[in-house]
């Protein structure tokens, strides 16, 4: 098996980023991360934090940038000049139609076309609900026969994947050479109303034993070493552990902790 490289989407950290970005990176460097993947420029610049990254001795993997901030000029040249190569839209909302479909693809395609002109790659995060069909074919499958991979790839994350209905492992081989991010999230239960907070919609809290709730990686329903072995098929180049919620009744950084602990037992 591969020496995998091991990075973290900072939103795992949010709170934690928010009241000291410094003294959280290098939190997650003791803890034996490798690099990070940025959500946000904390008041700052891209270029402040990557300072930062690179004063502790973390890689800046990629960032999580609204499409909207891409297609502005000033915003995407900040993450460039960081040296951010992969540009990653966290989300967009589902289409509903084949016209909303074809305006949603024509607006990915150009925000490729930008950042290839700027010098980054631009990928796309998905949730389960680019597995609703149109056409008889998945949202998000649509994006990727439609769009060459030079203006999209794929940052597949397993725990939407799996919540959408495919198995993670095949899947991720699917985009074999056109996935070098992959997010590896663990969960609990069954899909619910409390798993968007990321998003925006309102959290629901559901007590039942089969409610839908993130885990460290490891320590949920993902078969997580037959996932990295899909990866190492698939030429991905780095793991990044997210979790949007802390649970079991860890802290943030604890759970963080626990998922480079089981990632680092096997790799």
């Amino acid at each position: 098996m591969k020496k995998w490289p091991i990075a973290i989407q900072v939103y795992t950290v949010d709170k934690e980023a928010t009241a000291d970005f410094e003294g959280t990176v290098r939190a997650l460097k003791a803890m034996g991360y490798d690099g990070v993947e940025l959500c946000d420029t904390y008041g700052g610049t891209a270029v402040q934090l990557r300072k930062i990254c690179d004063e502790v001795g973390l890689a800046v993997v990629g960032a999580h940038v609204n499409l909207n901030e891409i297609e502005d000029d000033a915003i995407l040249a900040d993450y460039v000049a960081a040296g951010v190569k992969y540009i990653v839209i966290p989300h967009l909302k589902a289409p509903k139609t084949e016209e909303e479909l074809v305006a949603t693809i024509a607006r990915i395609r150009a925000a490729g076309e930008k950042c290839k002109a700027a010098g980054a790659q631009l990928l796309y995060h998905n949730h389960d609900f680019e597995f609703q069909k149109i056409n008889g074919k998945y949202i998000l499958e649509h994006y990727y026969d439609e769009i060459p991979a030079d203006l999209l790839q794929t940052e597949l994350d397993v725990c939407w994947v799996n919540v959408g209905g495919e198995e993670p492992a095949p899947y991720v081989r699917k985009y074999a050479g056109r996935a070098p991010l992959l997010h590896l999230k663990d969960f609990t239960g069954v899909k619910s109303s409390n798993m968007y907070n990321l998003i925006g919609q309102a959290a629901v809290r559901d007590e039942s034993a089969a409610k839908f709730d993130y885990r460290p990686v490891g320590y949920g329903k993902q078969d997580v070493p037959a996932i990295v072995a899909a990866a190492e098929d698939a030429d991905v180049q780095w793991l990044i552990v997210e979790q949007d919620r802390c649970s079991m009744g860890r802290t943030a950084l604890e759970c963080a902790e626990m998922s480079v602990k089981y990632l680092k037992s096997f790799l």
